[in-house]
């Protein structure tokens, strides 16, 4: 399996929403991540399930979805509502993580643990055979086009060595300042997934752009 490539939907123009989408279902790009923010969590606010229960008459594509809120425990439902292939929660807005995880899978989605920077990856060492996914953050979350921060490249190969450890299946996906420099080190450290926002949308030929990406 090669390197899989999920373009961040907050990078799109939102004034030309479906054309970005249809643009996404032809290109090669694997799945579609959603950056769900709700202003508490992250210094930011993006979109919520209106936005998002429209995006099935557009695009095929598997959804990624990614909860940068407080309590994302009370949302399980109606993110397996929009067809949601992955429901990403946060280490760090979860009291209860294990709970979460089964409620994400007992409603059909597959469950992802997202890890800010400052979060160690040892914290995982329990729960980790529980989830289909970790999603690693490479920038502070809540706003596009940061810079990538260096020591994520270290976290992938310290993740990498716990799933191989542990006989897991576990995806890793990286958030934050990839492109085909930061790419290509993240996938030589074990990373699977390579969400890019700014990157992809900002590129002249974004299709191409994703295409480069999988062939990291």
């Amino acid at each position: 399996m090669g390197t899989m490539v999920a373009p961040s939907l907050l990078a799109a123009d939102f004034l030309n929403l479906e054309r970005d989408l249809e643009m996404l279902d032809r290109s090669e790009a694997d799945w579609i991540h959603l950056d769900i923010m709700d202003g508490v969590f992250v210094p930011n606010i993006s979109f919520g399930f209106p936005v998002i229960s429209l995006l099935r008459k557009v695009t095929k594509k598997p959804l990624d979805a990614h909860l940068m809120i407080v309590q994302p425990d009370k949302f399980v439902d109606e993110i397996a509502a929009v067809g949601a292939t992955y429901m990403n929660v946060h280490y760090e807005a979860c009291t209860h993580l294990q709970r979460v995880v089964q409620e994400i899978r007992k409603k059909g989605m597959k469950p992802a643990v997202t890890l800010n920077p400052h979060t160690p990856i040892s914290l995982l060492e329990d729960i980790l055979p529980d989830l289909d996914m970790v999603l690693l953050m490479s920038v502070n979350p809540g706003f596009g086009g940061q810079q990538f921060i260096e020591h994520s490249v270290r976290k992938v190969d310290q993740l990498k060595k716990m799933i191989l450890k542990q006989h897991t299946s576990t995806l890793i996906e990286v958030d934050g300042g990839v492109n085909l420099d930061t790419g290509r080190r993240l996938v030589d450290a074990g990373a699977d997934v390579l969400v890019a926002g700014s990157f992809v949308f900002s590129s002249e030929n974004p299709e191409e752009t994703i295409r480069l990406l999988r062939a990291l």
